[in-house]
């Protein structure tokens, strides 16, 4: 299987650095993973709506072109469904078995998604109500991943 992991912004902080990384290479084994950073729109703090729009739509341009036709899209969104650490595992099954081999995951920046972007994902998933910076969340996301893999495969990780 591969998976994209599509982000705005580059990821600056050494201890998430070390922390993707470590389950990066966790994940080798059993499937392709690939981290696309895409610069976030520098954007002034007090924006219109209109300008938030603009923002998005620029970044939804770079996260789109990563993404090719076949691929499975889960946008990461406050409003997204809310599923378990076994429902995800149980939708890489899922997937696999109905010959998607290819999924993004994408997370937008601090401005959110296009309404583009939105539109193309198949699915949207939220981690929460709680708000978490988008760099944390990479991390958050790669160990979830991980675990469903380890979930699909009966080895021991998920407790």
């Amino acid at each position: 299987m591969n998976i994209q992991m599509i982000c705005v912004g580059k990821l600056k902080e050494k201890y998430l650095v070390q922390g993707i990384a470590e389950y990066s290479k966790r994940l080798a084994p059993y499937v392709k993973l690939s981290i696309h950073e895409i610069p976030d729109e520098k954007a002034p703090e007090n924006m219109s709506d209109a300008e938030i729009r603009q923002v998005q739509e620029r970044e939804g341009t770079g996260i789109l072109a990563h993404i090719k036709p076949e691929t499975y899209v889960i946008a990461l969104a406050i409003g997204g469904q809310l599923w378990s650490s076994e429902e995800l595992a149980s939708h890489f099954d899922k997937l696999g078995t109905y010959g998607t081999s290819s999924i993004a995951f994408v997370i937008g920046g601090s401005n959110g998604l296009s309404d583009e972007v939105l539109r193309r994902a198949q699915t949207k998933l939220s981690f929460g109500r709680m708000t978490l910076p988008h760099q944390l969340m990479r991390l958050v996301l790669v160990e979830q991943v991980y675990r469903a893999v380890k979930i699909n495969r009966g080895e021991p990780y998920h407790k």
